[in-house]
């Protein structure tokens, strides 16, 4: 089941207060990108974001879920409603993401 267009543009409106987010198909679903770091997917309709401890600390008891079989597991997002948050949590994340290694 591939994720719902209106979903993905949702999630990335809900993020946007922390950078450039963009989408890009792959796979099926989506990858989530902050200012050119990939951060998170979304498939089938679910978000997830990349672990780190800020992320892990950011949200306090987090839900860890594998977003497809055979993944390992990310931050499960299950509450993509509250705008500030999300925001924040792509920013702590992304912060602590090294930087994506130039293309040759």
């Amino acid at each position: 089941m591939a994720s719902n267009a209106d979903f993905v543009q949702y999630v990335a409106d809900q993020c946007s207060g922390a950078g450039e987010i963009e989408v890009r198909k792959m796979f099926g679903d989506y990858g989530i990108y902050c200012n050119g770091k990939i951060f998170g997917l979304i498939c089938d309709d679910r978000f997830y974001v990349k672990p780190t401890e800020e992320g892990r600390n950011f949200l306090g008891n987090a839900d860890m879920r594998p977003p497809y079989d055979g993944a390992k597991d990310y931050l499960y997002i299950s509450d993509v409603d509250d705008r500030d948050s999300m925001s924040q949590l792509v920013s702590v994340t992304c912060s602590a993401l090294p930087m994506p290694k130039k293309k040759k």
